[in-house]
């Protein structure tokens, strides 16, 4: 029987174990179609006996989980029209230089060769132009993925057969596009997401078949060729998330359906050629800078349309008449994020699932049609982003299905409606900065998937929900700048995979949570301006708060001495990223995380945290006592503030150890001794404030001590020296200040500091994560500085606030 076997087909057959080497396939000797694809061989070797199968011409061994290394055997497959090995992204099929030459010198017949996901980053440039050795024969090729590095020449696009070509995904591989002689059958040509750059030819105006063409997430600059307009057959145009200028031509093709040319500079008014095209299903236009007029009713004409994206185009203004109707009836995504548009647009589509019309001046309340696609017909909508408008009104009570609804930045008001409580597929809710009253609903704590919870600064009052069960989603919950009173509820303690906690800027009465020291991945603890009081203790477990960066328990009520036993245990200030590249950003997906930390009588809103953002603020409370030897050992804070306390004891020497410390606040305490000279040695401390305390003796000099002022060291009666104008008596015991040589040495020179002041005016640079503070700021300049660096200035005054604390 087995010499009658030419073709074995058992794709998709769900088989499922081991691929055994002396499997009786391998002994089918005249068999000439081999296809095991989409089966599951338990990740076993692919076995060397494939090799004895010499009259294949067709192999398909694609998506069944083989592994290891691809056997040299398979090179003596010399008859092979058909090869594919192409796997999924979690098995990984490996091929070496010796094997693929082997293949390529013998295989000469080969028209298909598939090795998606297949491991070649040990193949160099020499070996993958032997593929030219397969120029009368090879037809389709494709290598996504394949961790291929180097140049690839033009030549390999230059096949004369080739008609589809794939090297997507392979970022460390570079080449460029033929300039000429370019008129090859070529179909589908995708180079996206590799390092391919230089100009689209003139010449890619020769490949008369081409369908589909993505060059996305590449280099490629210069002008788009006005012959790409005349490609006839395009299905299919991706340029997207490159450096391209020029204009968008007029279309000769009506077969198009899918247009994205986001991310470009492109010039020139929108091309009203574009509601010609029937076909169009994907229209994405984001970030082109284009500009002119576009009436939003035209797209009305598109009726195949399924995602419509036209944000973040400055110049370009779309024209909404909210008295027409415009119907999109296949539409299932729309984004006008940043477009410019000032009312909502009044459209309809059946199977709406997203919609962003964030950042836009829309104003007035929502219009009723929409409440009502809301409740009554967009059953499978998932995603809507209406923050940063002027809506005012009631909330939009959200669908069922909702995962994430963004209201935040606007002027909503009235209550959060216990109709809430029907969206419990919810990811993220954000109603933060509107003017909302009323009680939250407790049953949000009760949300399996919700990993957001923002409703900051509202006018929300009554208690925290208490509702936090066990096993819950959240990562981050931001409620401060609200009225919310009562206990913390310790149900929080549920929330393990908490990242940020902010219930700062409320009415909140109770104790320290110690209870939330264990949670593996809390980072951000704001408590301020609350009534919290007592004593800050943790237990002596070595797991206390093992990832916390930022912790702020300032404008409270608490007592007794700094926290030491917390303190010692805040692994994640005593690790130094010296990556600066590396540096990033908190964010749950399609959401930043924030947080208010007050530097030297400011409220600043960092819109954006860096991971490498670390603080400790327990300023204006009533901890008395010495502060701890163990702060030295944070190597990775940038500020620390302990000002408007009882502090009593003398400045540690270890402050010293803190190489990457800003701002260092000590003001207002009770502290005394001489100031260690040891502090000169913090290179990127810009703003010192020890004003208003015992200290005594001479001002140290040097470094960064040379950049501050009188306000940094007023009201220590006892101090003496530079800057303050009291003279030191003995002036040949000043201590010695770094030459030039020595600021130099540092790498840190007085040239490259800002000056520091205290209790009032600063002037700082938070030089490690790119955070500027001004004080008698031009407005222009405030404007400028919080668009560059995601942050908000605030002016406010701790004394007060501190008084107003011990007060109560």
């Amino acid at each position: 029987m087995s010499d009658h076997v030419i073709g074995l087909d058992l794709s998709c057959n769900n088989l499922k174990g081991e691929l055994h080497p002396n499997s009786t396939i391998f002994q089918l000797k005249h068999l000439q179609q081999l296809n095991l694809a989409f089966n599951h061989f338990s990740w076993s070797s692919m076995p060397i006996g494939v090799g004895d199968l010499v009259k294949l011409t067709h192999l398909n061994l694609s998506n069944c989980y083989l592994n290891g290394n691809i056997p040299s055997t398979i090179s003596h497959l010399s008859k092979l029209v058909s090869l594919d090995l192409s796997s999924f992204g979690d098995v990984e099929l490996k091929l070496n230089p010796l094997t693929w030459k082997k293949l390529i010198h013998n295989a000469t017949n080969l028209r298909e060769l598939y090795l998606d996901n297949v491991n070649m980053s040990s193949i160099r440039e020499s070996s993958l132009s032997m593929l030219k050795n397969l120029s009368s024969s090879l037809v389709s090729l494709s290598l996504r993925d394949t961790v291929l590095q180097g140049n690839i020449s033009s030549d390999i696009l230059s096949l004369p057969n080739l008609q589809r070509l794939d090297l997507s995904f392979n970022q460390n591989l570079s080449g460029q596009l033929p300039k000429s002689n370019w008129s090859t059958p070529l179909r589908y040509l995708v180079l996206s997401s590799s390092a391919f750059s230089g100009e689209i030819p003139y010449s890619i105006g020769q490949l008369k078949s081409l369908t589909q063409l993505v060059l996305s997430h590449c280099n490629f600059d210069g002008m788009v060729p006005l012959s790409l307009w005349n490609l006839t057959q395009l299905t299919h145009l991706d340029l997207s998330d490159n450096h391209l200028t020029g204009f968008i031509g007029e279309f000769s093709t009506y077969s198009l359906q899918s247009l994205d040319l986001s991310n470009n500079n492109l010039q020139g008014h929108f091309p009203n050629s574009i509601f010609q095209l029937q076909n169009l299903t994907y229209l994405y236009l984001s970030s082109t800078n284009l500009s002119g007029v576009v009436d939003f009713h035209q797209f009305s004409k598109l009726n195949k349309l399924w995602y419509l994206v036209l944000s973040h185009n400055t110049f370009l203004s779309i024209n909404i008449d909210s008295s027409i109707d415009s119907i999109i009836p296949n539409l299932f995504s729309l984004d006008l994020s940043s477009a410019n548009i000032n009312s909502f647009p009044k459209f309809q589509a059946r199977n709406l699932q997203t919609l962003d019309l964030s950042n836009n001046n829309i104003h007035g309340k929502i219009p009723k049609w929409f409440h009502t696609k809301l409740l009554n017909s967009w059953k499978d909508i998932r995603y809507i982003d209406l923050s940063f408008n002027m809506l005012q009104g009631d909330l939009p009570i959200p669908p069922s299905g909702i995962q994430y609804f963004s209201l935040s930045n606007n002027n909503f008001t009235g209550n959060i409606s216990s109709t809430f409580c029907n969206a419990s597929s919810l990811y993220v809710l954000d109603l933060a900065h509107n003017n909302l009253k009323g009680m939250i609903p407790q049953c949000l704590g009760t949300f399996p998937n919700l990993y957001v919870l923002d409703m900051q600064m509202n006018n929300l009052y009554g208690s925290i929900p208490r509702t936090f069960t066990k096993g819950n989603a959240f990562e981050t919950i931001k409620l401060n700048g609200n009225q919310l009173e009562g206990s913390l509820p310790q149900s929080l303690a549920n929330c393990s995979y908490l990242e940020v906690l902010d219930l700062g800027d409320n009415n909140v009465e109770d104790t320290f949570p110690d209870w939330l020291e264990t949670l593996p991945e809390l980072q951000v603890i704001s408590l301020r301006s609350n009534n919290l009081h007592g004593a800050i203790t943790c237990s002596s477990t070595k797991h206390t708060f093992p990832k916390l960066r930022i912790f702020d328990v300032s404008n409270n009520n608490f007592s007794g001495p700094l926290p030491a036993s917390c303190i010692k245990n805040f692994q994640g200030m005593m690790k130094v990223n010296d990556k600066k590249i590396d540096l990033q950003y908190m964010r749950n997906g399609y959401y930043n995380d924030s947080v208010v930390v007050t530097v030297k009588g400011f409220f600043i809103e960092l819109t954006r945290i860096l991971t490498a953002f670390t603080t400790i603020d327990l300023s204006n409370n009533m901890f008395e006592g010495e502060i701890p030897q163990v702060i030295g050992e944070l190597n990775s804070l940038k500020g620390l503030n302990l000002s408007n306390n009882g502090i009593t004891s003398s400045i540690p020497q270890s402050l010293s150890h803190l190489r990457n410390l800003e701002w260092l606040d000590l003001s207002c305490n009770q502290l005394k001794g001489e100031i260690p000279v040891a502090l000169t040695n913090l290179n990127f401390l810009s703003v010192l404030n020890l004003s208003q305390n015992h200290l005594e003796g001479i001002i140290p000099k040097g470094q960064q001590f040379n950049t501050f002022g009188n306000d940094s060291f007023e009201g220590n009666t006892m101090l003496c020296g530079f800057p303050l104008s009291k003279s030191c008596k003995n002036e040949e015991d000043l201590p010695p200040h770094s030459t030039s040589e020595d600021e130099e040495e540092s790498g840190f020179g007085w040239k490259a500091v800002a000056i520091g002041y205290a209790c009032g005016a600063i002037f700082g640079l938070l030089f490690g994560y790119n955070v500027f503070f001004f004080t008698g700021k031009p407005e222009w300049l405030v404007r400028h500085v919080e668009h560059m660096f995601d942050i908000r200035l605030k002016r406010t005054n701790n004394r007060a606030i501190a008084n107003r604390r011990r007060m109560n």
